[in-house]
């Protein structure tokens, strides 16, 4: 695929997100776990402790913005605003696919952030086919060449085979994410797009060598469903594929020692705290922050703010002050 095609896909893909409905018809799953009520909680709101750490990285809020966009002319003001709401807060963030930008070069701009956020956690990304198809030190560059702390792989089949242009050769890929996780030298973050990552998978991207993995599970924005706007008559038989957010955290915390990032329709702070209760690091948030992205960074700082104010009084109802204590509290199934 050359550059101008991939550019062009990523403006489609822009403009379908904030234009159509574009999330899955089933939920994340969340409501179906509960964090018990504390009715004497013995504490003031201003005193609830959302700072963590993450891959060696102090965060004041334990969030992440998504990986979005990149690669056309106009989407580094969308970048750059996420960039600056990310320093803003002290959160990390993640970029949008750089195939475009090892397709062509003079994209790198698209994807620059580092002067407007010194301090934040930032990921890279390719996609997990890609990594057969460049060299390692190709692939370093890309984290290298945008001042990031890390890259993240991503695993998108179901939106590769609903795209006539997509990829449909997955084989060799778990042992390429291995080679590549060996020589990379920075954190690797394995992530899904959408469909979610059961435990047998993430099983053996720990074994591969994930530094975390980002499990970005159904029931937020559904990107078969994009495709099917884009005219792919074979993607809506799939429209609804893939694991639930909170079935796919709690099968992965069961099977992996390594950090999780809960990503997939986490919509309110209080999606958060059962997220980070159920043993994820960090909570992952999308397509609510695209249309504020194309704003201002204030926009973008104002939705995240929002959230981080629920996430704190959940903190307070289920009696925990910290992260740490959150995590402990764990979450009730109700079924």
């Amino acid at each position: 695929m050359d550059a101008e095609k991939t550019s062009s896909r990523k403006l489609d893909h822009i403009r379908i997100c904030i234009d159509r409905d574009v999330e899955f018809s089933k939920s994340n799953g969340f409501e179906r776990h509960e964090l018990a009520h504390n009715a004497l909680p013995e504490a003031r709101l201003s005193d609830m402790d959302t700072s963590t750490e993450f891959l060696g990285k102090k965060f004041r809020l334990p969030f992440i913005i998504e990986a979005m966009t990149g690669g056309s002319p106009g989407t580094e003001s969308i970048n750059r605003n996420l960039a600056m709401a990310a320093e803003e807060l002290g959160i990390g963030m993640g970029l949008g696919s750089q195939r475009a930008m090892l397709e062509d070069p003079e994209l790198a701009y698209t994807y620059d952030v580092r002067d407007v956020a010194p301090g934040i956690f930032l990921l890279g990304n390719i996609g997990a086919v890609q990594l057969s198809m460049y060299s390692i030190n190709e692939i370093r560059g890309l984290v290298r060449d945008i001042k990031a702390d890390g890259i993240a792989v991503h695993l998108n089949a179901a939106q590769e085979l609903s795209q006539p242009e997509g990829d449909r050769d997955w084989r060799g890929v778990l042992a390429n994410i291995g080679k590549f996780c060996r020589k990379a030298g920075f954190p690797v973050v394995v992530k899904e797009t959408g469909c979610g990552i059961s435990g047998d998978v993430a099983r053996k991207l720990e074994q591969a060598g994930a530094s975390c993995i980002d499990i970005a599970g159904a029931g937020g924005t559904s990107w078969i469903m994009v495709e099917s706007y884009r005219g792919s008559e074979s993607a809506k038989a799939f429209l609804e594929w893939g694991i639930a957010t909170a079935e796919s955290l709690m099968q992965c915390r069961k099977a992996v020692d390594i950090p999780l990032i809960a990503s997939g329709g986490i919509r309110t702070g209080l999606e958060c705290a059962k997220a980070l209760a159920m043993g994820a690091s960090l909570a992952g948030f999308a397509l609510p922050l695209l249309k504020p992205a194309t704003e201002s960074h204030q926009a973008v700082s104002r939705k995240l703010s929002g959230l981080a104010g629920e996430l704190r009084k959940a903190m307070l109802l289920a009696g925990t002050g910290n992260i740490e204590e959150l995590r402990k509290k764990g979450c009730k199934s109700t079924g």
